[in-house]
């Protein structure tokens, strides 16, 4: 049975087919996956009773020649995407015991292409980290380990649990949400691909929010095929989401393998930084001789804002959170801790219900909305957002198809090594990442390389509104070029 867990998306859904397996062997291949994984805390809740019963119905459907573009392939949900009937908490205590009536529009969509559900994954709380140590059910260990030492790693964040399920082979693929990397730095940490769609391709609605101008749901997969595959269920427009856009979804697998002979790739020379690993810059520079010896062009370009983009970040996505995150009350759902009156049972449960990370930044972003520092701190930040968007645009008007720079400054680093004494040092690892969320573009992390430990290493990827399409092309020249990404030898 194990043997099926290492098929990819896309040669599980032939398979399935074409007859050649059931989805219920497919399925119970991943359940006893899951189970054997539990040191890895990567799934908050199981659901092997469901997802037998959504391996039978896709059965039924694929014997019928019936099936959906996604019929019996079991995928893993973050918690942060509410399901109908199972319990979603944001790996928050405030919400704890908080079963949707509801469900996501984007799970919804892939229940309607014949995915099979399999559990919901461990995530930093309310999306709330860049190193998954934040939840409130334990840290997710990543599957990778350092050469010769036991050492547990983290798998990144926010969605560590998404990026660990998929490379320690426990799912074909996994749903995620990216506010400033939490999609593209776990990928490049795990050795997994993550795309990170444009601002309104894919609903919101029904994922607990973080930052509503920035939260974007994507996919994180072992292939850029599988990517494709699962991003074009994900996307579409939706009604109930007011910044959703209405553009029909192309057919992303259709990109793959077309020819980059003659698009034009930017290298911004911001993002050298200073005191760069010389492993990142040589990845770069290994992704440029990949994607010229294709036949791109390769161009130097400047993106001048870059510098101001992580500081007003860490304006704007607090003081956004805020405000979402005013709503956890202990009156309608979730955790309550009683108190003398209404105000003291506010006030003693959101001091218990939430974890330090999101204290500190609900209070950062109170501070920055308040009367006297709105103007100062918020506005100013959103002035620095518009730059940001604007080198883009300049970028983009010269002719530049694509961006490429590195995914995250580092490999993956132990649990407890970053962050504890200062919150900025954590802050740092979406330096690469955060420019794309406060513009709205879409961007993918794929594996290049590994390290002197044997640690993975992602290029990043930036593209044109919309352009996904492009990305995918990209992606999958590297990927061909890049040396074969070896998964994690099983520890656990």
């Amino acid at each position: 049975m194990s043997e099926l867990t290492q098929l990819t998306l896309a040669e599980a859904r032939d398979a399935l087919k074409a007859r050649k397996l059931s989805a219920r062997e497919l399925t119970d291949a991943h359940l006893a996956a899951v189970e054997a994984a539990r040191p890895l805390n990567t799934f908050l809740k199981e659901t092997p009773d469901r997802a037998r019963e959504m391996a039978k119905a896709s059965d039924e459907r694929l014997v019928r020649e019936e099936g959906g573009p996604l019929e019996g392939l079991p995928l893993g949900i973050k918690d942060l995407y509410c399901t109908e009937g199972v319990e979603t908490t944001a790996a928050s205590r405030i919400l704890q015991n908080f079963v949707p009536p509801y469900e996501s529009t984007v799970t919804s969509q892939l229940w309607r292409d014949g995915a099979v559900m399999l559990g919901k994954l461990n995530l930093d709380e309310f999306a709330m980290g860049s190193s998954n140590e934040t939840s409130a059910y334990g840290p997710v260990v990543s599957p990778w380990r350092r050469s010769g030492s036991d050492a547990k790693l983290v798998p990144g964040g926010s969605s560590g649990g998404s990026a660990a399920a998929v490379a320690a082979r426990l799912c074909l693929g996994a749903t995620a949400t990216d506010t400033g990397g939490s999609i593209r730095q776990p990928a490049a940490f795990t050795g997994t691909v993550g795309i990170k769609p444009t601002y309104g391709r894919c609903s919101r609605w029904g994922i607990v929010a973080f930052a509503s101008s920035l939260d974007q749901a994507g996919p994180i997969t072992r292939t850029v095929r599988d990517a494709a595959i699962m991003l074009r269920s994900m996307a579409g427009s939706d009604p109930k989401d007011s910044t959703s856009v209405d553009r029909a979804v192309p057919d992303y697998e259709a990109a793959i393998g077309r020819s980059i002979k003659g698009k034009k790739i930017g290298i911004p020379k911001e993002y050298r930084l200073d005191g760069m690993s010389g492993e990142i810059e040589a990845l770069w520079q290994s992704g440029i001789a990949w994607l010229r010896g294709a036949g791109a062009e390769i161009v130097d370009i400047s993106l001048p804002h870059t510098k101001q983009a992580l500081p007003a970040y860490y304006i704007v996505a607090p003081a956004e959170a805020s405000s979402n995150l005013a709503r956890y009350d202990g009156v309608r759902y979730g955790l309550r801790v009683p108190g003398k009156d209404v105000v003291e049972m506010y006030e003693k449960t959101r001091a218990e219900g939430f974890g330090r990370e999101v204290r500190r930044r609900i209070m950062i972003g109170t501070y920055v909305l308040s009367a006297g520092y709105y103007d100062a701190y918020y506005l100013r930040a959103q002035k620095v957002r518009t730059l940001i968007k604007r080198d883009f645009e300049e970028a983009f008007g010269k002719g530049v198809d694509a961006i490429l720079t590195p995914a995250t400054p580092s490999a993956a680093f132990a649990i407890g090594e970053k962050g504890s004494a200062d919150p900025v040092e954590m802050y740092l690892n979406d330096i690469f990442t955060v420019t794309v969320n406060m513009a709205g573009l879409p961007g993918i992390a794929v594996p290049g390389g590994i390290d002197k430990d044997g640690l993975p290493l992602g290029l990043q990827l930036i593209g044109r509104p919309f352009d996904e399409e492009m990305l995918f092309s990209l992606a999958q020249v590297i990927e061909e070029a890049a040396p074969k990404m070896p998964w994690p030898e099983r520890w656990w």
